[in-house]
């Protein structure tokens, strides 16, 4: 078997490369023999890449085992625990297995004499850009522990604002789902015995009972290829969304929907200026922090509309007028930008905007419910009134025609 391994030699080098061995155990005790020092050691090749697939554009761990993995950091740092014992301490108790892989790496080259920004920018994929960048403000500055805690409460502020939008759009889901399911087993199953019965009465049907059992019949003998055709168009556009111009079209078409499109603008906004404040607050340069806090935002459309602002901010453009030349931001925004930049105080602004920008994303996530709730129900009233008057309508004209 193919391995990686990471060692470090007599004259202080670390080094990367590529070991043939039985198992990783012989590797290292190969390596040890000769006097180095190894620091990690993976597997590479196929078995690799089977064990490790990439599903989408970032293997990120989980956001509440880093947040719970930041409180312990800063707690450790703050008790005067020097930065190599606390991330042993906190490797000992490492419960997830990945998080734990990756972590044991970090460590290795923070031993090794990296820092611990640079250790954490190598693991790129898992973690967002916005940390390491944070890290390193807080190193060049002294203040990790400040700087660590300050990123705790933007991590805390996102996911709660995450999961007030998935929690409100759970309910509209499920109904949406059962929904299509009740329709799917009226149109498969139910639909087809009345279809026998009246084929055994040889009596003419309505037009609205044809076309129901129609489309019924249709639908019931086309089955295997109507999923075949779902897999593959889900397939197609998971990868196509993976290629920049299909993101960017996907994002685009996001906003351009009615009702949502709003709320997920607003939160992309809400990404980019909470980012952002974390970042001058960690005491990062504007330029810097407002190309990682760009990246920060999840909605390529809009993250598409910011980035040609970053050169005018480079230029020597006010922020607040780059800002608003992006066409993203409503017009309070980037009053209260202009208010922040006057008074020397931009990131608590910044924080104060994406507060405003969390607000009104729950004012409309409340206001889309309180719509979409009841015109789902009477949506499907009428739909499964429809169904149940075409399968009833031959029914009625047989006993008129008996009386």
């Amino acid at each position: 078997m193919e391995f990686v391994a990471r060692i470090g030699t007599a004259d202080g080098k670390v080094l990367e490369r590529n070991y043939r061995a039985a198992d990783e155990v012989a590797l290292r005790g190969d390596l040890e023999k000769q006097g180095l020092h190894v620091f990690s050691v993976r597997r590479r090749g196929l078995a690799a890449g089977i064990a490790l697939p990439r599903l989408g554009r970032r293997r990120a761990l989980s956001p509440e085992d880093f947040l719970i993995f930041n409180q312990e950091l800063a707690a450790l740092l703050k008790a005067g625990l020097p930065l190599l014992q606390a991330l042993d301490l906190m490797l000992e108790r490492m419960a997830a297995h990945r998080f734990r892989d990756v972590l044991t790496d970090i460590r290795d080259r923070v031993r090794s004499g990296e820092d611990l920004s640079e250790a954490f920018a190598a693991h790129g994929e898992h973690f967002p850009r916005l940390y390491p960048a944070s890290l390193k403000a807080g190193e060049r500055s002294g203040e990790l522990e400040a700087v660590v805690r300050r990123f705790i409460r933007y991590q805390q502020l996102v996911l709660a604002a995450r999961k007030k939008a998935v929690s409100a759009l759970i309910y509209p889901a499920v109904l949406v789902g059962l929904s299509f399911v009740m329709l799917f087993i009226l149109s498969v199953r139910v639909v087809p015995t009345f279809t026998e019965f009246y084929t055994s009465l040889d009596a003419e049907l309505p037009l609205l009972t044809r076309v129901i059992v129609g489309f019924s019949g249709f639908l019931q003998s086309n089955l295997p290829w109507f999923g075949l055709a779902a897999v593959v168009a889900v397939l197609f556009v998971l990868r196509w969304k993976e290629t920049t111009s299909g993101r960017l079209t996907v994002d685009r078409f996001k906003l351009r929907l009615p009702l949502v499109g709003v709320v997920l603008h607003l939160f992309a906004l809400s990404e980019f200026t909470r980012s952002l404040a974390t970042l001058l607050g960690g005491g990062l340069p504007l330029v810097p922090s407002f190309e990682i806090a760009s990246q920060a935002v999840g909605n390529a459309a809009v993250r598409h509309a910011i980035e040609p602002t970053i050169q005018l901010v480079r230029e020597g453009k006010a922020f607040h007028e780059a800002i608003e030349e992006s066409g993203m931001f409503p017009p309070m925004a980037v009053d209260m930008a202009k208010v922040g930049e006057a008074t020397g105080a931009l990131d608590e602004m910044l924080g104060n905007i994406a507060g405003f920008f969390d607000d009104r994303v729950e004012t409309r996530l409340q206001r889309i419910l309180a719509l979409v709730e009841p015109a789902m129900l009477v949506f499907m009233g009428v739909v499964v009134a429809i169904i149940l008057l075409s399968l009833y309508l031959p029914l009625f004209g047989a006993l008129g025609q008996i009386r």
